[in-house]
């Protein structure tokens, strides 16, 4: 279990919140998962890349508007509206799921312990959209192809909203998070990439194990489907054959896999410390048991993910005094990628041994593909609410074994979620981290 010095804080997860391509709530998500739908469509919210990248994870359900925000008090919903213009999508996402976790945990209308609660939530760099930036270019000659540099400090800068900054500052999801909760214990923001969710999660467990708080909500939000990004991920990163059925796309461990399938979303807990938990007779979804991380480079500062996820998962299980013959399942990082779904393999053989044959592994990504640095946090939402259903669900479009990924995927339904399992996350630079999750009753 989580411990720190002396102390010996068992560390629980009460509330569980999500805004993800398969619905802006865990209920909606866990429908889709137990029913085979994909959360993969043609892209509305971006103009398709012609000839590159015509479909994605999109929360469509998601608008913005103060109904997507969940159970909220008077106070806290006028509050939210007016804060909204300056939300950017991603920390507009960030709240949301953040306040579902909240209410879920039997906060929406007691509030916590102020100097007792706090926040960690992770999220991608975040970028402008183009539009920010039209009118004051227009207004400096660009529609004419002449663009006068001199004239934008005074003409262009002045068509920009003046709290434009304050959109895409990549801490304002939990600065927000904490504000409207008036939750004034640690804080913290992470951008670590597709890893900034799980280790959302070890930072807030530890900060509860060691006593510095009662209670943290922790998550991350992100997004692959942007003006920008999603050209930085064609840059960068295989992506999966555009000529696909959107919903075929994203196929983990398949051998016939092409790519990742870029998503965008969010996810959230509210994690506490047991005897506070037990003591309000709040609903126990898991126990973080145990976490782990780990970032490997050469001296030219080449990542080998494969090394750092099997530190990572390693020192999770080792953290947990978990034996992987023990280990229920496991939510693998698997993006559909050639070279990062056998990487994960090889390191998943490394960190169990002769059990990564048998330990069932599943690729929650197939259903809505990578959302950034949200993608840990709503996987391991999913897992959370498939050991508390006793209900594994299966990996999409895993039709074909690849003999570079020999473990027990979830290809069907019927697999069991045991009693706890492992979620890991890297990003492309190698920065990896796990986190391990059971039954509180173990």
């Amino acid at each position: 279990m989580i411990s720190a010095g002396n102390t010996n804080r068992r560390v629980v997860i009460t509330g569980l919140g999500v805004v993800s391509p398969l619905g802006n709530s865990v209920d909606e998500m866990w429908e889709a998962l137990v029913n085979g739908r994909s959360g993969v469509t043609a892209l509305e919210l971006l103009p398709p890349l012609n000839r590159f990248v015509h479909f994605g994870g999109q929360a469509l359900d998601f608008t913005g508007a103060i109904g997507d925000f969940g159970e909220l008090t008077k106070d806290r919903k006028k509050a939210i509206r007016k804060a909204l213009k300056v939300m950017c999508r991603e920390t507009m996402m960030a709240v949301s799921a953040a306040q579902q976790a909240i209410a879920d945990a039997g906060y929406a209308e007691t509030p916590m312990d102020p100097e007792r609660s706090g926040v960690v939530f992770g999220s991608d760099y975040m970028l402008s959209p183009p539009e920010d930036f039209t009118d004051g270019m227009v207004k400096c000659g660009v529609a004419d192809d002449a663009f006068r540099y001199e004239q934008w400090g005074g003409d262009g800068l002045g068509e920009m909203n003046p709290l434009w900054m304050l959109k895409y500052l990549p801490n304002m999801p939990a600065s927000h998070i904490a504000i409207f909760n008036d939750l004034r214990g640690p804080n913290n923001s992470l951008t670590l990439r597709e890893v900034s969710g799980v280790m959302a999660i070890r930072e807030a467990a530890q900060t509860i194990a060691r006593g510095h708080a009662d209670r943290m909500v922790a998550g991350a939000t992100g997004t692959r489907i942007h003006s920008f990004k999603t050209v930085h991920a064609l840059q960068t990163e295989q992506l999966a054959a555009p000529e696909l059925p959107p919903e075929q796309a994203c196929r983990p461990f398949d051998a016939d896999r092409t790519g990742m399938v870029v998503g965008e979303g969010a996810g959230s807990l509210v994690l506490e410390e047991l005897e506070s938990a037990q003591s309000r007779g709040a609903t126990i979804y898991g126990e973080i048991l145990g976490t782990g991380s780990s970032t490997v480079t050469n001296g030219k500062l080449e990542g080998d993910p494969t090394r750092a996820l099997a530190n990572a998962a390693k020192a999770a299980l080792a953290d947990g005094e978990i034996n992987p013959e023990q280990l229920g399942h496991v939510n693998a990082h698997a993006m559909g990628t050639t070279e990062g779904d056998a990487a994960e393999a090889t390191a998943l053989a490394e960190a169990l041994g002769e059990a990564s044959s048998r330990v069932p592994v599943v690729a929650a990504k197939s259903y809505f593909g990578n959302l950034g640095a949200a993608s840990g946090i709503v996987e391991l939402v999913a897992s959370t609410k498939a050991l508390q259903q006793q209900q594994l669900f299966r990996t999409l479009n895993y039709q074909s074994a690849d003999e570079s990924c020999p473990l027990n995927v979830t290809g069907e339904a019927g697999h069991a979620t045991g009693s706890s399992f492992l979620k890991l996350s890297v990003t492309p630079q190698a920065q990896a981290g796990a986190v391990l999750v059971g039954t509180s009753d173990r």
